[in-house]
């Protein structure tokens, strides 16, 4: 069935005809969007522990600049343009994951935090790494499996791509966002005209805290994770700071109990989330990460016979059509190796022998196994903190039988992690944009150099990022507290040396069985465990705004609906990299000591006048937005 669908599919651009794909204009321009898109999710996974794909945003982006500013109409020049840029989010996302645990760790530990060219070295070599990976898996997933496993990401940027008349208006939504959510961010961050955060401690009758970070990017994060997801983070929420620290401040009293040095009763809210609830919150994650990659076992098993059953036609197929000439298997193969020989041989990165085998024989695996579930349900879904914590744990295991723990050891074991969640990263993005390619009739192997010019110039600039943001702020701190990071430091930390408070890790195991048992998905109700409430609580308006969509009164029909979720999805999307670009400006002011403070605050009562400004332009741009038949 399959073998006929491929046979009977036409895309978009047929294979014998040319057009401009990977040209001067192409890379240029999705050399940008890479370095943006990959500082602004370095900042939001930082922020709220969620990233965003920016498949959609960077097609967007890419047509109003090839086509309506440099007035140039090749389909296939946009889609190199988000191949490139796409790429850049993919990267720091997996990078933002895990390198800032290793700050967090040296940090504890005493010990020099890692240079820039590590990270350089580390993003570019995961990077690199997800892309040859996923290489020859693209005959056997993309091509084969067409109209079995739809890629939701790819498709709807090919959509985007194919709709190229609507590029104006769509580009004008995220443009907007952008605009609106840089504007905002400068008024309440940089010239300090209003508190972005706004909370009430409640003492009777009984101890709790409600607030919210009132900022577009946290609105915009809610719109595009839609009403249950951010519900369920928000239930995580109530769940840790109006149930359980109210229980801790009633029966803790004046104890003194580890982690924390000081008495309960000497923290405020913050404190007691600080100390306690963040560790409950990481063994919900720890939890939901791991059962969601052990559900995945069949989908794994499957993948890999169907992939060895259709490798010998592969090599079999010597099609030339345009359409069908990926890099070659032997460029892929001596690409791997070279790559494993840098991670053996380089003394920064710690590996050795031991460790560079992992990488390749774990990357391989989760990257087809990346590159399956992406497939079927989207990057969303894609359980990579989860393979990556089943890294971790198996790779320290196997150097704590090797030799005793050391410094350099916890560090290389940080290392391995780091690179396999780059390259399930990698892997997932570079499936879905050769799902698109490939519907647009995209050259393969041209897409492919696409993303690797993506991951280069992303691996160099991103390094910068991380320590400008470190600098500016400190990772694990209120303004950036770097969930999963922290995760993947407690994880090592409890292998490696035993230092965990494992009661309440394993409180929060039972909170994650328990939400199992009630047949609800773990990992949102546990990131909102994690999180603060005033991260969740504004996420919650987000996605309540979109959920209206759906609601009898406005009565919309399917195609309405569809088109006002995009238009929201994309001010949504502005929303984020309009705050996320003035985050990383705000960032570098803060550590050259430029303030741009102006001293005048007009207090809270500004903060909801300027949000309710921000909640009606979201109305606007999707349930209020005109929609023509």
């Amino acid at each position: 069935m399959n073998d006929e669908k491929e046979k009977s599919f036409k895309p978009f651009i047929a294979a014998d005809l040319l057009l401009p794909e990977l040209t001067v204009t192409s890379i240029i321009s999705g050399i940008i969007l890479a370095v943006v898109f990959g500082a602004v999710n370095a900042y939001l996974g930082l922020k709220v522990g969620m990233t965003i794909s920016a498949s959609i945003p960077a097609a967007v982006v890419s047509m109003s600049i090839t086509r309506y500013l440099m007035k140039r109409d090749s389909i296939l020049e946009n889609n190199i343009v988000q191949t490139i840029g796409s790429a850049g989010e993919s990267l720091a996302a997996g990078a933002i994951f895990t390198i800032p645990a290793m700050f967090l760790w040296a940090r504890g530990a005493g010990v020099k935090l890692p240079s820039m060219k590590y990270i350089t070295l580390v993003s570019i070599i995961g990077g690199l790494l997800g892309v040859l990976f996923m290489i020859p898996l693209r005959k056997a997933l993309i091509v084969k499996e067409h109209g079995h496993l739809p890629y939701p990401e790819g498709s709807a940027c090919a959509d985007v791509l194919l709709a190229g008349e609507e590029g104006g208006e769509k580009a004008k939504a995220t443009f907007l966002g952008m605009g609106f959510g840089a504007f905002y961010k400068i008024l309440t961050d940089g010239f300090k005209l209003f508190p972005s955060r706004l909370e009430y401690v409640f003492k009777k009758p009984f101890h709790v805290t409600i607030g919210g970070d009132f900022l577009p990017a946290i609105l915009g994060v809610g719109f595009i994770i839609g009403r249950r997801i951010s519900g369920l983070m928000l239930a995580g929420s109530i769940l840790g700071w109006i149930i359980i620290i109210p229980v801790i401040v009633e029966f803790g009293g004046g104890l003194t109990v580890f982690p924390a040095d000081v008495s309960i009763a000497s923290l405020d809210n913050v404190g007691i989330w600080n100390y306690y609830i963040r560790y409950i919150g990481a063994g919900a994650v720890a939890f939901g990460g791991l059962l969601a990659l052990l559900k995945s076992i069949p989908l794994i098993y499957n993948s890999i016979i169907e992939i060895i059953k259709d490798y010998n036609e592969m090599i079999k197929d010597n099609s030339m059509l345009r359409t069908d000439r990926d890099l070659p298997l032997s460029t892929v193969i001596l690409g791997i190796l070279f790559i494993w020989f840098l991670m053996s041989t380089i003394p920064m990165i710690r590996l050795g022998f031991v460790g560079a085998i992992i990488v390749i024989i774990f990357g391989y695996f989760f990257a087809t196994v990346s590159s399956r579930i992406v497939g079927l349900i989207g990057s969303s879904s894609n359980p990579i903190s989860g393979m990556t914590m089943a890294t971790l744990l198996i790779t320290g295991l196997i150097y704590k039988q090797i030799g005793p723990i050391s410094s350099d050891v916890i560090i290389s074991v940080f290392t391995v992690g780091s690179i396999i969640c780059i390259i399930i990263a990698m892997a997932g993005d570079t499936s879905q944009d050769l799902k698109t390619g490939f519907l647009v009739g995209a050259t393969p192997y041209k897409q492919q150099i696409g993303e690797i010019i993506g991951v280069l110039v992303t691996g160099v600039s991103l390094s910068g990022v991380l320590f400008l943001l470190d600098s500016a702020w400190g990772f694990g701190t209120a303004q950036l507290p770097a969930p999963q990071a922290t995760l993947i430091k407690l994880v090592v930390k409890g292998v490696m040396e035993g230092q965990l408070p494992w009661t309440l890790i394993f409180i929060g195991i039972g909170v994650g069985l328990m939400v199992e048992v009630l047949n609800l998905p773990i990992l949102p109700i546990a990131i909102g465990l994690y999180l603060p409430i005033h991260l969740t609580s504004v996420i919650f308006i987000g996605g309540v705004i979109r959920g209206l969509l759906g609601k009898e009164l406005f009565n919309f029909d399917s195609y309405e609906k569809k088109v006002k979720i995009d238009s929201g999805v994309l001010f949504s999307a502005g929303l984020i990299a309009g705050e996320g670009i003035i985050g990383i400006i705000l960032a570098l002011f803060s550590v050259l000591n430029i303030s741009i403070v102006i001293g005048l605050n007009l207090g809270w009562i500004a903060t909801i006048i300027f949000f309710m400004i921000l909640l009606y332009m979201m109305l606007k741009w999707s349930i209020f937005k005109n929609v023509e038949h």
